[in-house]
Order: structure tokens, then C-alpha cells, then sequence
């Protein structure tokens, strides 16, 4: 008892430090999976990016809520538990145990999983419903909707594919076009088509509900532009394409047979899921503050308490327009922030089935590290809406090269040394990396803050290049053959766990499970964002376990493939090139390998880190008189330090073209005394030779200086 009173006076005391403000309260949404299918790596962009920011903001030690549910209502839901043979009940049952389950595997912490057919949603709709009712902008009158005939049922808005009446693109949903955004009405489609049957739907008229929130559109306007609770893209694209003209009536009911809600003053009608759906995440969070006697209205209506919705960009409209409306009229608090992202491709291309690269959660579970995953979306993640791809080759490099060759190794090399010894009683002088690491909290802080995570771990994974180059320059592992040298050993050892520490903090919001080995490996839990001040001093290091491994090629191509269909399956291992070029997705082909075979000798990490490469800057580049093939560079490694380089391309490069440009170079190449001077280097190039030469760059935000890995 003692213990645990202490470490709440301890972790209290830890959020009002320097640099933290007051702790918040903080409720935060995913949008609701669908309960008509699996969870799949397209989803998992958002439920990861959003687990990722609400850990980082427990650990900064706010209030911090996660709150999601299974959206289970509509047509599609109740036409499969027909097929199936089962209620709808039992059938969103099953799926919700599924979906918990695939949320589970990828470390997804959500404070309450509810369901929108849950008694509190219904509650909210009535509540909610009512007061939309008291405001009169609910009207009555016909609409002509789109019916599937083969079905027999009225088409919900996603189960209607055609063209964009805006764009012309192809095979897009009845509600929005992803490829620009627009909104428009079902039967404003080129060539609609059922999703369920197949089928061209026909026009048939019903009696509907509709809210005007037309009534709110200076508000919604004012919200929109100046809340700053949207990103300014988003903004702009609301008020150019929406609040520039009145907004239309929101179509809320749809006619029986529906599975839904029934609205209590219209018999025979049902609310449409997306009046519902949204509503569940108040009723998620009902849920949760009746199992631990917290009240809604302070979560709910509480100036104090932000909120935040993560959702996918092709449902902006709803979360921006009505949901804000909804929640205005009835008087609860609207969003602080709505966080949008943009859509999942693979290998650059929309996910295919035929193709293996439509993986559902549970699939990739059973063959990969989950990290793996976690680790890459960050990775790839920013605060802006863009788009995302999962390619396959750079998912494997960068997830070796970062985690498994920098972070990982890190404990790996110290751990295995101090294994059943205790760390130095006082901290070591390190010339100074405990203290940069810690000063660079807030500024890693405010990236995460700000959902951008891609810089977060860049400048994480350049802390933990330094760390390397110390260990690199100590050599622990050679000192300890020198018995009276021991004592040197732990402070190496202690300085390195205690850089490592502070990286497993800054990376736990995106490793929790690297986070947690890390506390048991040194005997102190990682438990809040100011632990990177202190350092672990005196503790004895547990027994080393391997905290990650290398990304398997082989499990990565049985994951691809057993996600294809089975007409289309290939054989487990990949094709080997025999009588012709093998090309993969991007067309790339097997003939470079053919004129040149990979080296069949292995080297070690510590061989190639003798090699320094450098992104470096051309200052300057010119011809070299009476040689043929040689241009003379002037790099810049930063700063005044230079090198001077002959290099072979002067037939695929013209000087000029080449000042200002960043370029890779060996910087710790021995100089080679040549008739035209001294080389100091080699810069990076691939090709034959000739006009076929290509020069290797730094991508962009690369500066002079930083060491390639």
C-alpha cells in the first residue's frame, strides 16, 4: 500500500515539473469500425496513430480517455445475418470479439469498447433527437432514394458504387468521392451499381426525415475557421466546397426494413447509421463512467475536457459539418480537435486482394511482429492529410535499420556485458549525452502533440545514433578482456542502459511493449515522460532477452500470400529467375542481379559501420583538365570541413547541374594521391559506367554531415 501511495505522490509531483502544464482532461475517438467486416491494415492507420498520441499523453501524465464501439447498424449488416442464418445480435456479437480481439493484438488500449445497439445509445439518440426537435429544424418530405430490387431493400449511401459526378472517377461510394473529396447524393452517381447484389438500383420515392442545418451554417462557419480545431487544409476545403453555398438537408431516416434504432414520434422509420454512429462514442463513454462513477456531463459538457476525434479523410463531412451540429444544438461540448488522415496504399497502389496486399489484422498477427507495424505508420505519419504506403521493401529496411541495428542494439551490447551486476552507483561522465537526450523532451513532446510522429522518431533515432557512436568508441566488449579494467566496463555499460532508457521513453507511445521489457531488464518501470532526467543508477541488470528481431522475408511473403484468394495463390517461396527476368509489383526486374550476383559472403554490422557515409553538399564541381571521365567536387560535410573528391561521372553529369545538391560519400576513405591532385573521398553511384552513372541522394530534410545508416 505504501509503495503504491508513494509512486502517485511521486508521478503527481513528476506532472507539474518544469515544462509540463496542468495535467488535462482529455477524451479521445476512433471512428467506428464497421461490424460487416474484419479489421485490416487500412484501419489500423488510424487505431494505431490514435493509441500512439493518447499514451504519449498518459504518460505525460494527463487524464486521458480512449473511447470506440462497433458501429452495427444498416442494411449490409442486417442482410448478412440473413444469409448467415442468425440474428443481427448474434452475428455483431461475434464481430465485436473479433475486433477486440485484432485491436488486443496490436497493443490498442481503449479505456471502453462499446456498441451502438447498446441501451446508452439509445438513450443519446432520444436525447439528442429531441432537442433537434425542439430547435424545428427537423422536416418531413419526399425523397427519391435508390432501391435494389435483387435485395429488396432501400441502398444505405456505401452500398451504392458508380462514378464521381464530380471528377469521373471510377468505382467510388454513394456519399464521397475519395479521390477528390466531393459530397453528393447517391442518385447523382454515372452508372450506380448495388454493392450487395450487383445490381443497377432503381429510383423509388419515401417519405424522409431531415435536419436543416442550413439554420447553422453562420455557426458551423465560425467553428469551422476559427476554433483551429481543424487542419488548415481542411478548413479551406469546408468553406470553398460547402460554406460557400447553403447546406443542404441531412437526410437522418430510412424506411423499414432497417436494422437500427426506430425513431420514437415517426413509427416505421429508423434513424440512418451516421445519425447514430456518432452518438456512440458519448455512449461508449457513458458506459465507461457508469462502471467507474465518473459523470457523463464532465466529459461531455464540460468546458475543462478536450476532445478529439481521429478519423479518415473520406469522412470529414460528417465529423466537420453534422456531427458539430448535433452536438451544438444539444448542448454538448464540440470537438478541440478532429484529427484527419489520409488513406493506406501498398507499394504504392490501392490494396488488392489478388495482389496479397489486402492483409487483415489477424492475418498479419500470425506471421509478424506487431511492432513492425506500429513503428512503420509512425514512421510514416504526419500532421498534414496525406495519404500513407506501406511499401513492402522499405517496411523491412526500416524497421532492421532503426529498431534492430540502433535502438535494439543499444541494450543488446551493454545488457549482455553488466547481465547480473549492478549499475554504477553514480552516473558516469559521458561528455554530456545524458543531458542532450533529456533537454531534447519537449521538443520531441511538442512533435507528438502535434501527431507528427515522422519527425518524433527522427530526432529519436539521431539520439540513438549518437549513443551508438559512443558504445562504438568505448568498445566495451574489448575493455573487458582487461580484468583491472572492470570498473570502466560498468560505466560504459551504465551510461549506455541509460541512453537506452531514455530512447525506450521517448519511443514507448509507439513500443509499449519494448517499454515495459526495458523497466523489467533495469528494475524500474518506464512510467512517466520526465523519467528521461533521472538516471537509473545502482540497480541490478536482469538477464537479457532479445527485445526485437529482424523483419523475416520469408514471413512477410507467407503473409502476402496467404492473404491472396486461393485461385490465385503462389507457391510459399518466390519465384527464382531461370529463363527470364522476374519483375515485382513496380516492374522491377531481376537483370541487374543477373549481370552482377549478390555477394555471398556476409559481413558483420561492426564491418560496415568502418565505412562513415555522409550526406554531404556539392560546393562546388568542375571539369578536370586532360582527364576523360573526371569531374573535381568540393563536398561539404558542415561547417568548414570539406573534402575534395575525384569522381567518374563527368559523362552523366554536367558541373553546373550538380552545385547545391546533396550527395552521398565515404568521408573516411584513405586519400588517393592522383595525377590531378588528392582525393579525399568517394562520392555514391550506381550504374554501369559511362552516361549510365547515378548519383545516390540525401532525401529531402537530410542536412550535411548526418551519417548514413
Amino acid at each position: 500500500m505504501g509503495f503504491h501511495i508513494m509512486h502517485s505522490l511521486s508521478q503527481l509531483v513528476r506532472s507539474f515539473t518544469p515544462g509540463n502544464r496542468m495535467p488535462r482532461q482529455i477524451l479521445v475517438t476512433s471512428a467506428l469500425p464497421y461490424a460487416n467486416g474484419q479489421i485490416h491494415l487500412g484501419h489500423l492507420v488510424e487505431y494505431i496513430q490514435t493509441d500512439i498520441w493518447v499514451r504519449f499523453q498518459k504518460l505525460r501524465g494527463h487524464n486521458c480517455r480512449l473511447f470506440c464501439a462497433d458501429d452495427t447498424h444498416g442494411t449490409a449488416i442486417m442482410i448478412r445475418a440473413r444469409q448467415e442464418g442468425r440474428s443481427e445480435e448474434a452475428m455483431i456479437a461475434d464481430m465485436r470479439l473479433d475486433h477486440i480481439r485484432d485491436f488486443s493484438g496490436f497493443d490498442i488500449e481503449f479505456d471502453n469498447y462499446g456498441s451502438t445497439n447498446s441501451d446508452q445509445n439509445r438513450q443519446l439518440c432520444h436525447e439528442i433527437w429531441s432537442a433537434l426537435r425542439a430547435a424545428n429544424i427537423v422536416i418531413e418530405k419526399p425523397a427519391e432514394r435508390l432501391f435494389d430490387p435483387e435485395v429488396g431493400t432501400f441502398l444505405a449511401d456505401r452500398f451504392v458504387k458508380g462514378t464521381c459526378p464530380k471528377c469521373g472517377a471510377e468505382d467510388q461510394h454513394g456519399d464521397a468521392c475519395e479521390k477528390c473529396l466531393a459530397n453528393y447524393a447517391p442518385t447523382e452517381l454515372v452508372n450506380p451499381r448495388s454493392t450487395l447484389s450487383g445490381a443497377k438500383p432503381e429510383l423509388r420515392s419515401s417519405t424522409q426525415l431531415f435536419v436543416q442545418i442550413e439554420h447553422l451554417h453562420e455557426y458551423l462557419s465560425t467553428w469551422t475557421q476559427t476554433s483551429g480545431a481543424l487542419q488548415p487544409e481542411i478548413a479551406n476545403f469546408l468553406k470553398n466546397n460547402f460554406l460557400a453555398d447553403p447546406l443542404r438537408d441531412w437526410d437522418v431516416s430510412r424506411p423499414a426494413k432497417y436494422f437500427g434504432f426506430e425513431i420514437p414520434d415517426s413509427p416505421g422509420n429508423y434513424w440512418y447509421v451516421w445519425f447514430d454512429a456518432p452518438i456512440g462514442y458519448i455512449a461508449s463513454t457513458a458506459e465507461w463512467c457508469q462502471r467507474t462513477g465518473e459523470k457523463l456531463d464532465d466529459w461531455w459538457k464540460n468546458p475543462e475536457s478536450e476532445i478529439h476525434h481521429f478519423i479518415g479523410k473520406d469522412i470529414t463531412y460528417f465529423h466537420t459539418l453534422f456531427w458539430p451540429a448535433m452536438l451544438h444544438t444539444a448542448g454538448f461540448q464540440l470537438p478541440s480537435k478532429v484529427h484527419i488522415h489520409g488513406f493506406l496504399t501498398v507499394n504504392g497502389e490501392k490494396m488488392s486482394k489478388s495482389k496479397g496486399t489486402f492483409i487483415s489484422a489477424a492475418t498479419y498477427l500470425k506471421h509478424l511482429d506487431p511492432a513492425y507495424l506500429r513503428y512503420y505508420y509512425a514512421s510514416k505519419q504526419g500532421p498534414r492529410v496525406d495519404d500513407l504506403d506501406l511499401n513492402v521493401v522499405d517496411f523491412q529496411t526500416k524497421v532492421d535499420a532503426d529498431l534492430v541495428n540502433k535502438f535494439v542494439n543499444i541494450a543488446s551490447r551493454c545488457a549482455k556485458l553488466l547481465e547480473g551486476q549492478s549499475l554504477a552507483e553514480v552516473y558516469p561522465d559521458d561528455g554530456g549525452l545524458f543531458r542532450e537526450n533529456a533537454e531534447a523532451a519537449e521538443r520531441i513532446a511538442e512533435l507528438y502533440e502535434n501527431c507528427d510522429t515522422n519527425a518524433a522518431l527522427r530526432e529519436i533515432m539521431l539520439l540513438a545514433d549518437k549513443a551508438n557512436q559512443y558504445i562504438d568508441a568505448k568498445q566495451p566488449w574489448v575493455v573487458k578482456k582487461d580484468l583491472a579494467r572492470l570498473a570502466e566496463v560498468r560505466d560504459i555499460c551504465t551510461v549506455g542502459l541509460n541512453l537506452f532508457r531514455q530512447l525506450a521513453t521517448y519511443l514507448a507511445p509507439v513500443l509499449p511493449r519494448i517499454a515495459q521489457a526495458t523497466g523489467e531488464l533495469l528494475g524500474i518501470p518506464i512510467l512517466h515522460w520526465n523519467d528521461v532526467h533521472t538516471p537509473v543508477l545502482g540497480q541490478t541488470v536482469r538477464p537479457y532477452s532479445h527485445l526485437m528481431k529482424r523483419v523475416d522475408t520469408k514471413k512477410v511473403h507467407a503473409m502476402i500470400e496467404e492473404s491472396k484468394p486461393a485461385e490465385s495463390a503462389t507457391p510459399e517461396s518466390p519465384p527464382v529467375a531461370t529463363g527470364g527476368p522476374v519483375s515485382n509489383s513496380f516492374g522491377d526486374t531481376s537483370d541487374e542481379l543477373a549481370k552482377e550476383a549478390l555477394t555471398a559472403e556476409h559481413c558483420t554490422i561492426d564491418e560496415l559501420m568502418k565505412a562513415d557515409l555522409r550526406v554531404a553538399r556539392v560546393l562546388e564541381a568542375k571539369h578536370v583538365e586532360g582527364a576523360d571521365k573526371l569531374l573535381q567536387l568540393t563536398l561539404s560535410l558542415g561547417g568548414d570541413v570539406t573534402r575534395n573528391v575525384f569522381a567518374g561521372i563527368k559523362k552523366a553529369y554536367k558541373p553546373e547541374d550538380l552545385v547545391g545538391q546533396l550527395v552521398i560519400c565515404c568521408a573516411n576513405l584513405k586519400p588517393r594521391q592522383m595525377k590531378f591532385g588528392l582525393s579525399e573521398g568517394m562520392v555514391l553511384a550506381v550504374g554501369p559506367g559511362g552516361s549510365d552513372v547515378f548519383l545516390l541522394r540525401g532525401d529531402s530534410g537530410a542536412k550535411p554531415g548526418m551519417r548514413v545508416h
